[in-house]
């Protein structure tokens, strides 16, 4: 009976496969030096890697190739007749001879297909389609862009880059010859395995009889021996994990999809040795984990290289070192104190010779976390102190949602709800931050107040340059925390915050030493840096200051090749338009005094003292957009909200309005006290004879 076959159904089979198709190439991600980080070919849970593309095909692979699995390749249409009437016969006698031609197996390397006989009559209808619709040359070059090579490897490109770590036009004859001996059987011919790698000369030693390479060759060939597999480095297993991430999406060169990271596997060793070392000298306090970001400026106004990411501590051994604590969401402290000062600096809330208040029952209730409090301070101090009362009434004058949607524009404050549920806690850290989050916003205040994306990898996505702050407000941030003697009496001299080269740093400490943090940086490099535990308890005493920040000035030093020394040298540039001024530190004017600073002022502020400055002026108590119930037992008399308020410089009385009206006088450091009346209320605070007043405030009684 005549096999019968069902010809409109496998002309659209044929036209289906007819088209050459192949996945993008699989970037291979190696370090500033060249050296091996990782691959980012994962499809589905399966390597499946395809790459390094070169036009035209190498000969030496191409003779290989062809005298193994296609000697007639350049005289057949696609489908060779005479291999099929060999492979007939060798199976009538029991054989196991094949047929497939080069352009046949491309049919099947890009559509599988059980191994039946319809699937054969489509590969064959298939091979002679793309034959004629593309050319040999076509046709060859698709295959060794698709040919297995075993471990995952796909295409000749990457093979000779996995296996060699060469391009595949550089292989020699042996080196050919062997990766060409592969795809016929890759799961037995492993050259990494020392039968597959023998099998693969066994082959390959045909593919150079039959390509003509000479004795040479052949010698070669038999002593030949496979490298090792790169290794994805294990002391930067966190960075390359998120590099691999980056590859995915990065945009690669298509003929040469190999990238580089910004990484420094050499600097990564270092700073994670620095890491390791200073972790355990503190373990008494508790402390089991640490991470450190180090960042490198190539040039002025150009993005910020990250070189070096050490996510955890022995991420084998140490507790929790399988989390990336880079990218682990903690309390950040007050290590968002820089970015409200620069704020209120652009809004003009806040000038460099205003006096800011330092005592008890600061804005919202907030005080200061060693419960001590030193009045009177120009912003200078307040900052490098990191005082916690003016910088929450700092806030409280700029405005919480302000200085939420600053924090949101910094990339701070990623789906972290209404600025209503942080209140003023955002300026002592309730609002939780990364690492990597917080390194990436402090590029901005280190660079002249731009903010860009820092670069790991080459050709990877990247938002917009944003100017975040002026950069006179920038530089002056930069001056306050650069400065040793504002840091006084908080943080002592000759410490951990001291360099023998500029360097501005800010620590931050989370409620319970649950949280050490150090953000420093120089003119060239910057680093951060965080200890912890994974499980968030508490440590021992173990603040930014006594902790993070040695490791990050440990760091910054290598990086500057310079040793530690009790010298301070070299500033940041001055803000334009400023000149210096020793300002008295209690009023923040010029003249004789008991304790001063040299400040960066406006000349218009430096010339004398008769010149007062502004009165800022803000509700501090309740907090905006405030929800308050009577008590329907109670006296309406009786009912009382309270409402405080910061008036900088200090007024003798303040006038309290209440939806427009004055409501009553008072001395501005005294509470105000109204009598709830239902409804939505709106309530400002104005210093008589003087027209400064306060945003208003909304509170909704029930």
């Amino acid at each position: 009976m005549a096999l019968l076959i069902p010809a409109v159904p496998l002309a659209a089979e044929i036209a289906r496969g007819a088209h050459l198709s192949a996945p993008a190439p699989t970037p291979i991600v190696y370090d500033r030096a060249g050296a091996f980080l990782t691959q980012a070919g994962h499809h589905a849970g399966m390597r499946v890697e395809y790459g390094y593309w070169t036009t035209p095909p190498p000969p030496r692979v191409v003779a290989a190739t062809l005298a193994l699995e296609d000697r007639r390749f350049w005289s057949h249409p696609g489908v060779d007749p005479l291999a099929v009437l060999r492979a007939a016969w060798s199976r009538l006698h029991g054989g196991r001879s094949g047929a497939s031609t080069i352009a046949m197996q491309v049919a099947r390397l890009q559509h599988p297909r059980p191994r039946t006989l319809w699937a054969k009559l489509v590969e064959a209808g298939t091979a002679l389609a793309l034959t004629a619709r593309y050319g040999r040359e076509a046709v060859l070059a698709q295959y060794l862009r698709l040919a297995p090579y075993a471990e995952g490897s796909h295409g000749i490109g990457h093979a000779a880059r996995w296996y060699f770590g060469k391009p595949a036009a550089d292989l020699d004859w042996a080196e050919a010859a062997l990766l060409s001996a592969i795809p016929q059987a890759p799961a037995l011919a492993d050259p990494r395995q020392p039968a597959g790698l023998l099998r693969a000369q066994r082959r390959a030693a045909r593919a150079l009889a039959g390509a003509g390479a000479g004795p040479d060759a052949a010698t070669t060939l038999a002593a030949l021996q496979v490298p090792a597999a790169p290794r994805r480095p294990e002391i930067a297993i966190h960075a390359v994990l998120r590099l691999e991430r980056l590859a995915r999406m990065a945009t690669a060169n298509p003929a040469d999809p190999r990238l580089a990271a910004a990484l420094d596997l050499r600097v990564q060793a270092e700073v994670a040795q620095d890491l390791r070392q200073q972790l355990a000298g503190w373990r008494r306090g508790g402390a089991q984990q640490a991470a450190v970001m180090a960042l490198r400026r190539p040039a002025a106004s150009a993005p910020w290289e990250v070189v070096a990411d050490a996510a955890s501590a022995g991420w084998r051994t140490r507790p929790g070192g399988a989390t990336d604590f880079s990218a682990t969401p903690r309390s950040p402290g007050s290590t968002f104190k820089p970015f409200l000062y620069a704020l209120a600096l652009d809004d003009g809330i806040l000038a460099p010779s205003e006096v800011l208040d330092d005592a008890p029952e600061g804005a919202g209730g907030i005080a200061n976390a060693d419960g001590s409090y030193l009045g009177a301070l120009l912003p200078r101090q307040a900052l490098a102190n990191s005082r916690n009362v003016p910088a929450a009434a700092l806030l409280a004058r700029t405005g919480v949602d302000r200085g939420f949607e600053m924090l949101r524009r910094a990339g701070l404050r990623r789906d972290a709800g209404p600025a209503s549920r942080y209140g003023l806690g955002i300026a002592v850290g309730a609002l939780p931050a990364r690492l990597d989050h917080l390194v990436r916003a402090y590029t901005a205040l280190a660079d002249d107040g731009v903010l860009r994306d820092p670069i790991w990898l080459q050709g990877q996505p990247a938002a917009p340059a944003e100017r975040l702050f002026s950069a006179g407000s920038a530089r002056l941030v930069s001056a306050f925390l650069s400065d040793p003697l504002a840091r006084l009496p908080s943080f002592p001299r000759y410490g951990a915050s001291e360099y023998p080269f500029a360097v501005a740093l800010k620590t931050g400490t989370s409620q319970g030493y649950r949280d050490s943090w150090t953000v420093a940086w120089s003119d060239r490099y910057l680093v951060g840096v965080w200890a912890g535990r994974p499980d968030a308890g508490p440590m021992e005493g173990l603040g930014g200051a006594r902790a993070a920040a040695h490791l990050a000035q440990s760091v910054l030093l290598r990086l500057h090749g310079a040793g530690r020394t009790d010298l301070v040298a070299g500033t940041f540039a001055a803000p334009d338009g400023h000149a210096a001024a020793d300002l008295c530190t209690g009023t923040g004017r010029a003249g004789r005094c008991s304790q001063h600073l040299t400040e960066w002022v406006r000349p218009v502020a430096v010339a004398g003292a008769a010149a007062p400055p502004p009165i800022h002026l803000a509700i501090t108590e309740p907090q905006p957009d405030a929800h308050v119930w009577r008590n329907p037992d109670a006296p309406a008399s009786l009912q009382r909200l309270t409402f405080r308020a910061a008036v900088s410089p200090a007024a003798e009385q303040v006038v309290w309005l209440v939806d427009g009206e004055p409501a009553a006088v008072a001395p501005s450091d005294r509470p105000f006290q109204w009598v709830m009346q239902p409804g939505q209320h709106r309530f400002q605070v104005r210093v008589p004879a003087h027209g400064a007043v306060s945003r208003q405030v909304r509170v909704v009684v029930e």
